[in-house]
Parts: C-alpha cells; structure tokens; sequence
C-alpha cells in the first residue's frame, strides 16, 4: 500500500514544478496561455453546461451569459496579474534608481522576458556611468585648473599690489601731517585685510598644503581655519595614514571643504565632529555639526550637496546625508581602497 505523505510530496513537487515551468516560460506565452485557458473554459461551459441561447434572448439567459462573462473576466484577471507583476517591481526600481549613487542596480530575476530587460538597463546604466564619471573627470581638471590659474593671479597680481600699497603708506607715515594720521592707520589696516583675504580666498582656490604636505595636514589646516573663521569648536580626528590617489585625496578634501563652508553660511552650530578613519577595505570623511539641520526636500535643491555627489561618483565613492531640522547634519564620504 502506497504511503500517503509520499503520496503527498509527490504531488506538491509536481505542482512546483509545473509552477516553476510556466514562470520561466517567455511573457508572451505566458499570457497567450492566460487567454486560451479562458477561452477554452469558456468553450467547456457552451458545450457541456446546460445553458441554451434562444432568439430572441430571454432575461435569465442573459444574466447567466453575464455571470459567465464576469467569472472569465476575473479569471483572466488572477491569471494575469501575476505574469507582469515583474514588470511593475522593475519599473518601480528603475524610478527609484539615482544617477548620482554609482554601483546601485535593479535585481536581474524573474521570467526570461522582465530579466533581459533587467540586465539591458543595467548595461545601460554601466554605460552612462562610465561616461559620466569621464566627463566629470575631465571637468574637474578643467575646473582645478582654472582654480590654480586665478589663485596664482590673485597671489601674483592682486596681492602683490596689496602689498605695494601696504609700503607706500608706511612711506607715507612719517610725512603725512598729524591730523590724518587716523586716516592712513584705517588705509594701512584696509590693506592688510585685503591682502589677507586675497590669500585666503587663493589658499581655498589652490590648496598647496594639499600639493605640499599632503592630504592629512591639508584636512588639518582646513579644520583650523574654519574653527578660527567661523568661531566654532571643532572635535578633530584624522587616521595616522591613508592609502588614496591624487585624484581620490582631492575629492575628500573638496567635500570636506564644502561641508565646513555650508556649516559656516547655513547651520548656525556651536560644534562641529570632523573625522577621516581608514581600514584595509574603506577610508571615510565624516563631518557631523549640531546646527539647526536641514529643511525637508532641500537636498536635492542644494547646488553645494550636489557637487558633493557628483564628485564622489567620480571616484566611486558612497555620500551618505543623514539631517533632521534641529538635529544638526552628518555628511559621510566613504571610498572603497580595495
């Protein structure tokens, strides 16, 4: 006598396996199949229920016709349903994909039809990646270097007729009547700020710690002078060493100069957490504020985050914003070294 629940399996595996047979079937066989069996359902219930259609057609003859109509209906409905559920996932996927976060893709799964059509936009997506990442590398050595050019002319040109004004008037000093002696102390001090704002505005143009010392002092010096700057406390805490190209240690330090410039223009904070941590796999720049935090739906608005995330997919890194209004902000930048 056969046993039962091996009866049983034998059944359930033969049901997977009939379901497992028609969802790899095409989507298109798929719903042809959908239709003829309704059609043939249809066709059982002309032939062998006892239903009869007379001419004229009665009132109940038709309720029934109705009712059939309706069942097939849903039944082409339940039937249906399931084979472009696929479709609806990779469509909603596809929506919620980011230019701006490289790496991310849509799951290739699903009948042969919704997977092809997975897998060719993520050839798609590796594509316009590829050349976005090289258009923007191209862009920021045009950018860098035009960066360098203004800020060897503000040092050369502007700064050096600063500090020419500079000698004329301690020239001056000792000839100039006593009554305007306050006025040239006022030039003298004008001078002296122009000059010191021409540097400063060329050291974040330029920045030749960065060219000179490398990417940890650079991030050093910039914590100082924004802290100096901006007045506010700043808790700093760099890695011992990093292991990034030329092109990687720039981006960190750009991202790190942007967080700390929208810090100093837009979170009013009283302290700032600025920190580079590295390991065998990732290095991350963390720059973390108690300020007012940021509004709802600006993230994507801000021309200053979005700069941020363009230059990190250009190295292929992750910039994660976490902010909440009165919350402060915490901007990480995290790059694969492996």
């Amino acid at each position: 006598m056969p046993d039962a629940s091996g009866s049983s399996r034998f059944r359930s595996w033969d049901a997977w396996a009939v379901r497992e047979h028609v969802s790899s079937l095409p989507l298109f066989w798929r719903v042809f199949a959908t239709n003829a069996i309704a059609m043939l359902l249809a066709f059982a219930g002309l032939v062998f229920a006892p239903v009869t259609v007379s001419v004229p057609v009665a009132a109940t003859e038709v309720v029934v016709l109705a009712i059939g109509l309706v069942v097939l209906l849903l039944l082409n409905l339940a039937l249906l349903r399931p084979a472009f559920r696929p479709l609806d996932e990779l469509a909603e996927t596809m929506r919620r994909h980011d230019p701006l976060s490289p790496g991310e893709r849509v799951p290739v799964e699903g009948e042969p039809d919704v997977a092809a059509l997975a897998q060719a936009f993520n050839d798609m997506l590796e594509r316009l990646e590829s050349e976005r990442r090289e258009s923007a590398r191209q862009a920021l050595r045009v950018l860098e270097g035009e960066r360098s050019r203004i800020a060897r002319e503000l040092h050369d040109e502007v700064g050096q007729t600063l500090t020419g004004v500079m000698l004329q008037v301690e020239a001056l000093a000792a000839r100039i009547p006593g009554e305007l002696r306050e006025q040239l102390d006022e030039l003298r001090e004008t001078a002296r700020s122009g000059t010191e704002e021409v540097r400063r505005i060329a050291s974040q143009l330029r920045p030749e710690a960065l060219e000179d010392l490398g990417l940890l002092s650079a991030l050093a010096a910039l914590a100082t002078a924004f802290a100096e700057q901006a007045g506010i406390a700043v808790e700093r805490r760099l890695a011992s060493s990093v292991a990034l190209s030329e092109e990687q240690e720039l981006v960190v330090y750009r991202v790190a100069q942007e967080a700390l410039t929208n810090i100093a223009r837009h979170a009013g904070a009283t302290r700032v957490e600025f920190s580079l941590a590295a390991d065998d796999a990732t290095t991350v720049l963390t720059v973390r504020d108690d300020g007012r935090g940021l509004a709802p739906g600006s993230l994507p608005s801000s021309r200053g985050i979005r700069g941020m995330r363009e230059r990190a997919m250009l190295i292929g890194a992750k910039l994660q914003i976490d902010s909440h209004a009165g919350q402060g902000t915490q901007i990480q930048l995290s790059i694969p070294t492996s």
